[in-house]
Order: structure tokens, then C-alpha cells, then sequence
């Protein structure tokens, strides 16, 4: 089977950069995984994607070495199983807040005896392998978001739970959830002191942690912070970042 790169690189003590992808597109996933992204994660909850969109970013990013994540919309075993069939090489489940929801979530990526995820790999076996079936249990990642006040007040035992392999940070609905503003890259000690109990309980349980960052210099932060996996920036926002090449023609030509 297909080796997850993102267990190989954890295993040599390095942490993992993070595409993310938030519009829909075939080629346009294969040009986001092409720019040396470890993993890309396909957001199928705030994106703009459905079933057959993302099914053919999936294949998009099987033409690079990047591994293809995918964030679903909602911790719901059928899109999670449907997500995985199609290639997926970790899901990672937003607003879980309770070690009852996170053992739901995890049992849905786990073949029997591990879980309940029904026999059906018609493009991962594919993507991965002939002995996909056997040992999809062991490559296949689950990430719990811990961005809810529930999650955070179930921190250990969400963490402590059979299978679960990393929790990632959604800070702009965790600061929300802790009566702040919402955004990234955000300096707030209180919200900082967060993202460090999160990663001390994550430590404590053996499991990896990521955050969702909008920058290099935050990512960079983050990684010097104890991180495993940081979410260096987001397809949308590189696009939008042509603006101020706009800017300055429309400027140049009101000059002349």
C-alpha cells in the first residue's frame, strides 16, 4: 500500500506544511499540490466543494507526492467513509466536543475490528493499493478540531481516545468560543495559553497537533511552538493577493 508521507516525516522529527484549498478545481488542486506542500488539505465545510469536485482535486493531487487531506463538513459517517473511498489519506472533522463524538469520527475511518467504516474503497484502492483493505487502518490520519467550548473543556478525554491521531485548532471559531473575536494569526495571550493546553494534552495522549494558521511567519511561530502540522495558507488567499498587482495598474493608468 501507498505509505502515508505525512507518518513518514512526523517519524523523522519533522513537522508538516499544509496547503489548504477552499475552491473547487481539478487542475487547480494539481497546480496547489505541485508547489511542495506535504500534505493539502481539500475543505469540503467552508469550501466550495462537493462530492465531484473534490473527487477530481483527489485526483489532481495523486500527480504530485503531496497527500491529499480532506476536511468534511460535519462529523457525519457517510461523508467521512465517501471521502476516504475517494482517496483521501486523512480527514480531519470540525467541531467536535465531546470524547462520545471523537470515538464516532474515528470509528467511521476504522475498518472492523477498529471501527465501523464499510468496505468499499473504489478509488482508494486505486490510489493506494491492493492491500488497501488490509492495512488502510494503519496510513489513514483522524483529526479532531478542538474549536468549540465543549471541545476544550473535554480536552483530555477527547484526546485520550482509541485511534484519534492528532487534533487540529480552528482558531477563529475557538476564539469565538472563548468570547473573543474571530480570525487568524491572533497574538491574544488568552487565546495563546489555549493553543498551548491544547498541545500539552495532545503531547500527554501521543497524538499529533496542528493549528490553521494565515501566514509564514505565523506557521513558523507555531512550529517554534511545539507544533506537528501548521496550515501555511489557503489557495483563496493567495489568489486574492493578486489584488494589489491590480491596484497598482489601475493606479499607473489613472496617472498617465
Amino acid at each position: 500500500m501507498r505509505a502515508n508521507r505525512l507518518k513518514e516525516i512526523w517519524a523523522a522529527g519533522r513537522p508538516v506544511i499544509n496547503g489548504w484549498m477552499n475552491a473547487p478545481g481539478g487542475f487547480h488542486a494539481e497546480v496547489m499540490a505541485g508547489m511542495g506542500w506535504d500534505a493539502v488539505t481539500i475543505d469540503t465545510q467552508h469550501g466550495l466543494i462537493g462530492y465531484a469536485e473534490m473527487l477530481a482535486m483527489l485526483q489532481g493531487i495523486s500527480t504530485t507526492p503531496t497527500t491529499p487531506l480532506v476536511r468534511v463538513s460535519w462529523n457525519q459517517p457517510g461523508e467521512i467513509m465517501r471521502a476516504l473511498d475517494a482517496g483521501a489519506y486523512g480527514i480531519i472533522c470540525p467541531m467536535v466536543n465531546d470524547a462520545a463524538e471523537c470515538a464516532a469520527f474515528v470509528e467511521a475511518c476504522r475498518y472492523p475490528p477498529a471501527g465501523y467504516r464499510s468496505s468499499g474503497p473504489t478509488r482508494a484502492a486505486v490510489y493506494g493499493g491492493a492491500d488497501y483493505l488490509a492495512k488502510a487502518n494503519d496510513e489513514m490520519l483522524a483529526f479532531a478540531m478542538i474549536e468549540t467550548a465543549g471541545g476544550l473543556a473535554n480536552l483530555d478525554a477527547i484526546c485520550a481516545t482509541p485511534g484519534l491521531d492528532g487534533v487540529y485548532i480552528g482558531p477563529s471559531d475557538l476564539s469565538l468560543a472563548m468570547g473573543g473575536p474571530p480570525g487568524q494569526d491572533s497574538q491574544r495571550p488568552e487565546l495563546l495559553a489555549a493553543f498551548d493546553q491544547i498541545r500539552a494534552a495532545c503531547r500527554k495522549a501521543g497524538i499529533k497537533v496542528g493549528v490553521h494558521t494565515n501566514s509564514v511567519g505565523y506557521s513558523q511561530q507555531m512550529i517554534d511552538r511545539g507544533f506537528d502540522l501548521v496550515t501555511v495558507g489557503s489557495d483563496v488567499r493567495y489568489l486574492m493577493s493578486g489584488r494589489k498587482e491590480a491596484a497598482d495598474m489601475r493606479a499607473w493608468l489613472d496617472k498617465r
